[in-house]
């Protein structure tokens, strides 16, 4: 099998590419670099196995078509993307030429050059808006939503807000569309919060890194400032450690014929559901640190919680996560304390 995967040396795109290397997948890796720890996953894949770096911009038309028509995938993992709900704001233009036209691109080249192709995408929980009809209650720890036990499924309505939720939503419509109308196979994942290794978190982007870093700070003593974060610590997201986000992925590939078309809501489930209070004392746990942080106010559109049903998921791909959220975490503060504090960045 031949597989391309378009940001393929950022988080999820190296994770995917390490697995498929693994499996002895042909192999093309499509990125421009431009995130902060591409180049080093760059490298670090390169120790992984042979496949072939193509250093190209998903915005240019003319890059993703001479791939996807040279290559000829048989298969396609986009994942490349803007994710910061910060960046888009400060830069809405930029946000929509990567995320929304940077899809159609993909969509484009592969209905000209590779129309058997099955399109995997990265989409988000964000394109269903801040959610701020939900009754929730609150607790000393967290928000819950008893009227959704089991998080929220895909007959959740759409809200597009904020340029990002804009931008992730134009692109999982049109993955939804090319499939109708143009008979392609594509899938789309709107993942809750994933995590893991080879993730460079930021203060803006994969807040699981960031205070996994900011925590090895404080107990290793390079740090003495407390750090911030938006809102009261409560909010909840349902987080997948890296290796079930890849077995997803290979999952939807396998069972593409009957998955084609489809959204699926994707995460770590009701079980690996953690609010920002929880994480910090589970942190507090596996350093044996207790963390300083001061608080800010919200940020705009945030959802106070999203957790993902995960039965759809279920019953079309087979998947369920494997890992659980206090194991996953572990392996991650391992993972940052090895990467020496390159594994997280300020903005």
């Amino acid at each position: 099998m031949k597989l391309l995967i378009t940001g393929g040396c950022g988080f999820l795109g190296s994770n995917l590419a390490a697995s498929a290397l693994k499996a002895g997948v042909e192999l093309m890796v499509f990125d421009n670099l431009s995130r902060v720890g591409s180049p080093q996953n760059l490298d670090w894949l390169r120790g992984q196995g042979q496949f072939t770096h193509v250093h190209g911009d998903i915005r240019n038309i003319n890059d993703v078509t001479r791939t996807i028509r040279d290559f000829r995938p048989d298969a396609v993992f986009h994942v490349a993307g803007q994710v910061a709900m910060t960046t888009s704001i400060a830069n809405p233009r930029l946000d929509f030429e990567i995320n929304a036209m940077g899809s159609l691109n993909v969509l484009e080249a592969v209905r000209d050059h590779a129309p058997d192709a099955a399109v995997l995408y990265s989409s988000s929980n964000k394109v269903y808006g801040d959610l701020e009809y939900i009754a929730y209650q609150e607790t000393d720890t967290r928000y819950i939503d008893p009227v959704h036990p089991n998080g929220l499924d895909e007959t959740t309505p759409l809200e597009f807000q904020s340029p990002y939720g804009c931008s992730k939503g134009s692109a999982d419509q049109y993955m939804q569309d090319f499939s109708r109308v143009y008979g392609l196979k594509t899938l789309v994942f709107r993942h809750s919060s994933m995590y893991g290794s080879r993730q460079f978190g930021t203060f803006d982007q994969g807040w699981i890194a960031w205070f996994c870093s900011q925590a090895i700070k404080q107990n290793q003593g390079l740090s003495n400032a407390p750090f911030t974060i938006a809102g009261n610590g409560k909010q909840v997201r349902d987080v997948l450690e890296a290796t079930d986000m890849a077995r997803l992925y290979f999952a939807g590939l396998k069972h593409i014929d009957r998955a084609k078309g489809q959204v699926l809501n994707v995460g770590g489930g009701m079980a690996n559901s953690l609010s920002l209070l929880e994480l910090f004392t589970l942190l507090e746990e596996l350093t044996g640190t207790p963390l300083r942080y001061d608080k800010t106010p919200a940020r705009f559109s945030d959802q106070r919680i999203f957790v993902a049903d995960l039965a759809k998921a279920n019953a079309l791909l087979d998947w369920a996560p494997q890992i659980s959220a206090r194991d996953g975490i572990a392996a991650a503060v391992r993972w940052a304390e090895e990467a020496g504090g390159t594994a997280s960045r300020t903005r």
